[in-house]
């Protein structure tokens, strides 16, 4: 690989799993990510999804840092919106302290979650709108000045934890310039926008005390097997699992039900999501990843291992790094 290789971590909860078998394979990933050499694991914030285990996002990552050595860990992302700057600042800066030098803060406006959810998490839909001035205010008081005038954070004051802004959309790739912040594309399940999006920010960005030269790191899902009829078959499972998330309401389709909505057109917009997904060999998937790079004009590729089973998924990861000669630093 021409360029670092990190990891998004779903943490799914597989069929017939439980949340602390997710949770336990998710240490147990970090922990393999570490010793081949990848740049670092990333947790989503997610709400009110039963096949999704990281919804306590700093709960998840203090937990695997405890497990893990050196291997940069973090938030992709923390959904701001969700809370007050104060609070993330207090979270992750007390992570920085406990962990120095190994903590990411990417952070998303967007809500992660339906109505329901929202109101549940007593957000103001509107919260949204103060994304960017969310961002500054968390910012002071990770890396000061603080912007609220007698409030500090602690732990979180001078730990100055990074930060990056992630994006779906040409939203996040302006503020990202704007404020000369690494941008994350979701191109693992948001493929569209990706080209423009990444254009944008390269053509407005602003050096800042954190960063210097634009930085962009996109996301790719990956399903590396043995072969290449098992890969696909893992890649077939995994977006059956995605249909019943979508649209099961709770219960689960079978195999054909499964198959069947995905040749609909609803389905066909799922596995859209997918676009960009590199499956098969390890040969052929690094093969996949060359031209993604480049395609995405990338500094950087946070990797989804997709599958839904923990074996399969760090069996992935394994031929992954083999093949893309990955090494511990």
């Amino acid at each position: 690989m021409t360029v670092p290789l990190s990891i998004l971590d779903l943490a799914t909860i597989g069929k017939g799993q439980t949340a602390a078998e997710s949770l336990a394979g998710s240490v147990a990933m970090a922990q393999l990510a570490e010793k081949l050499g990848y740049r670092r694991v990333w947790y989503a914030e997610h709400h009110n999804m039963s096949a999704i285990a990281s919804s306590a996002t700093s709960v998840l990552i203090a937990h695997i840092a405890a497990q893990t050595e050196s291997i940069r860990l973090g938030a992709g992302g923390v959904m701001l919106p969700n809370h007050s700057p104060l609070t993330i600042a207090e979270q992750f800066g007390t992570l920085e302290t406990l962990h120095p030098g190994r903590i990411d803060l990417g952070l998303g406006r967007a809500p992660g979650s339906d109505q329901n959810t929202l109101r549940a998490l007593r957000r103001d839909p509107m919260s949204a709108d103060s994304f960017p001035q969310d961002v500054l205010e968390l910012q002071g008081y990770l890396s000061g000045p603080t912007r609220i005038p007698g409030v500090e954070a602690t732990p979180g004051k001078g730990t100055n934890v990074p930060l990056y802004i992630l994006g779906s959309s040409l939203f996040g790739a302006k503020l990202a310039a704007q404020l000369g912040l690494p941008y994350a594309f979701a191109s693992h399940f948001a493929p569209n926008a990706l080209q423009d999006a990444v254009a944008i920010y390269r053509r407005e960005f602003r050096p800042s005390a954190q960063l210097d030269a634009p930085h962009v790191i996109a996301g790719v899902n990956v399903i590396a097997a043995d072969s290449a009829a098992e890969a696909q078959e893992i890649f077939q499972a995994t977006k059956r699992a995605r249909i019943s998330l979508f649209f099961g309401n709770g219960r689960e389709f079978s195999d054909d039900e499964a198959d069947m909505v995905l040749d609909s057109p609803q389905g066909q917009h799922v596995a859209q999501m997918m676009k960009y997904s590199a499956v098969g060999t390890p040969d052929a998937v690094l093969e996949y990843l060359d031209g993604f790079t480049a395609h995405a004009d990338a500094d950087e590729l946070i990797v989804a291992h997709q599958s839904t089973g923990t074996e399969a998924r760090l069996r992935s990861v394994q031929l992954l790094a083999d093949v893309a000669g990955l090494v511990r630093v």
